[in-house]
């Protein structure tokens, strides 16, 4: 049989990450001998095995690496049909109110441009409401595949568009956004070797997938933090030239002459047949 229950998909995952069938009973609120008999069923019905068991405990043979990587996929999926049917339907509003789209943004990321685009829709007839969504760097792609937002404005090529559709809108430059007083903030143009090896202000470093990269910057959490260690002189930073909307009196933005030029998109789940979001796409794409 070449389907799978998401009930299976369940159970396989608790083993798989626990990697203990009590864990994984305990955590699934669940006895471990109908997990166990589960799982034995999930294997004969594919044909493979999925888990090596010994004395020292539950390992993934590569199939089980598969089956995991495709059931977190699979449900995350279900749960994110679940949320945006919810949303269209305004059965998560107490009061039954009208479709709502949820719009991820990353914080202080395309404000002018956002500013437009939900004035430009507002005055569309029958506008879903917009729940704006702001986000950390580069965490809108999650938001979307979990369902927990509808679109987002992504910027490439810092955010991944992979299984997403997407319509171009805007094309701009890149700024170091650097300390007021520091000498190359007196430069009128930079480029990235200029600002790569400075010994008293390394580049800022942001975690990619849970951890940070190693490097003499500091590590930071949020565009505050980045903002006030800007200001005391502890690093520097390459954004968007739209980011001068957020600039403080203590910084110095300065045109970055060789960096990439940043591209936003408006980007939603591929095949998605929402008319709320197909009428807020025409409108961004008409600004």
């Amino acid at each position: 049989m070449d389907t799978l229950e998401t009930r299976e998909m369940r159970y396989f995952v608790a083993v798989a990450e626990e990697l203990h069938f009590g864990r994984a009973a305990e955590r699934l609120g669940m006895a471990q001998p109908p997990l166990s008999r589960a799982i034995q069923q999930l294997e004969r019905r594919l044909g493979v095995r999925l888990l090596d068991r010994d004395r020292r405990g539950v390992s993934l043979t590569d199939a089980g690496e598969v089956l995991l990587h495709e059931s977190r996929a699979a449900l995350d999926a279900t749960a994110a049909a679940a949320r945006r049917t919810r949303r269209a339907g305004g059965a998560d509003r107490p009061d039954g109110a009208r479709s709502r789209l949820v719009l991820a943004v990353k914080a202080a990321g395309s404000h002018e441009l956002l500013q437009k685009l939900l004035d430009a829709y507002a005055a569309e007839p029958d506008a879903a409401e917009i729940e704006v969504l702001l986000c950390g760097i580069c965490e809108q792609g999650g938001l979307l595949r979990d369902g927990r937002a509808d679109v987002a404005l992504m910027h490439a090529p810092f955010n991944s568009l992979a299984g997403f559709d997407s319509e171009e809108l805007l094309t701009e430059g890149q700024i170091a956004i650097l300390p007021a007083g520091h000498p190359l903030a007196a430069r009128r143009t930079l480029s990235l070797a200029d600002i790569a090896d400075v010994p008293d202000l390394p580049f800022a470093r942001w975690p990619s997938d849970g951890a940070y990269p190693p490097g003499p910057g500091p590590e930071v959490h949020d565009l505050t933090q980045l903002a006030q260690l800007i200001a005391l002189g502890r690093t520097v930073a390459a954004f968007p030239d739209s980011a001068r909307a957020w600039l403080w009196a203590e910084h110095t933005a300065v045109p970055l002459t060789d960096a990439p030029p940043v591209v936003t998109h408006i980007a939603w789940p591929a095949h998605s047949h929402s008319l709320a979001l197909a009428a807020l796409i025409r409108t961004a794409t008409r600004l």
